[in-house]
């Protein structure tokens, strides 16, 4: 009997092998998420200017104002913790309406509206700061400049800069014999050392390439000092301007208690006198608003020369 084999008949000579033959997957059926076409995902809303403009604001504003409604809130808890010894802001609030509705009234030398003293304060501390101004800041140019001055000066500064500057109040009771000009001459001495040792330290690191420019193009010392030194100079000299305003700001006041007249800061010593802490505190709040005032206006000031590392 013949019997039939499942084995591929072989294949003829010469011929190629048979390629072996691939399975074919039956195709997939289409699905429903398939069928139903996907939308394009949206670009994000650009919202308005007024919209972005109300945005910045509020990331602008509301930090300072929570930083002040803690300050008031802490103030209102010192106040009930003394039983009433530190008047608390719904009461200090209410003196300062009564003192700010008149504060250029004159009653006598010793009883003057919160204006006139803090307008005599002011003018101290600008005569006191212009004058070192002049000084200091043409004194640090030479200090940079010149390595003969800046060796021979440099130990002077050094040890006269961490002098407290009520310490020189008594030189300038016993040279000028009168608390005004001790008082101005007080703001003078330690107004000038910031601006010194900036505009130094801005003249020390102007690039020498510029030196060498203005060397090689023979340059004279004014040229020098104004077309390269004071542009590179200004950023520094700008710093140490405001560090000798916020400076004198503070020295006047503790000069004035002690010298006496009228001023911001003998106000302060004849309110304790009369145990009027309600006016101490308006006080304080109006030689902080003053300071900050002077300390924005010379941040304008710098600004206005759009110098980056001004502006930072």
């Amino acid at each position: 009997m013949n019997t039939q084999t499942l084995l591929p008949a072989a294949a003829p000579p010469g011929a190629r092998p048979a390629r072996p033959v691939e399975s074919v997957e039956p195709a997939a059926e289409p699905t429903l998420s398939a069928a139903i076409p996907v939308a394009a995902p949206s670009s994000p809303r650009t919202p308005s200017p007024l919209s972005a403009k109300a945005g910045q604001w509020v990331q602008a504003a509301v930090p300072p104002l929570l930083g002040l409604a803690l300050l008031v809130l802490a103030w209102a808890g010192i106040s009930m913790a003394t039983s009433g010894s530190i008047p608390g802001p719904a009461a200090t609030f209410d003196q300062a309406v009564e003192l700010f509705s008149d504060p250029f009234y004159r009653n006598g030398p010793n009883d003057q509206g919160v204006g006139w003293n803090v307008l005599a304060s002011l003018e101290r501390v600008a005569i006191g700061f212009g004058l070192a101004a002049i000084v200091g800041i043409p004194a640090g140019f030479l200090i940079g400049r010149f390595r003969f001055l800046s060796k021979m000066f440099n130990p002077i500064i050094s040890l006269l800069k961490p002098v407290s500057p009520l310490a020189w109040l008594p030189i300038g009771l016993l040279v000028f014999k009168g608390a005004n000009p001790a008082a101005i001459w007080t703001i003078f001495i330690c107004s000038i050392w910031p601006m010194v040792i900036n505009t130094a330290i801005g003249v020390q690191r102007v690039p020498q390439d510029y030196m060498n420019v203005a060397r090689v193009l023979n340059l004279s010392e004014w040229k020098i000092a104004t077309k390269i030194l004071l542009p590179s100079v200004l950023p520094y000299m700008l710093t140490g301007v405001r560090l000798a305003v916020g400076t004198a700001w503070l020295v006047i006041v503790a000069a004035e208690m002690l010298t006496g007249g009228v001023g911001i800061g003998f106000w302060v010593w004849d309110e304790w006198n009369n145990l009027n802490v309600m006016n101490i505190i308006i006080a304080i709040g109006v030689i902080g608003v003053v300071g900050l005032g002077l300390e924005l206006l010379l941040v304008q000031i710098a600004k206005a020369f759009t110098y980056e590392e001004v502006k930072s």
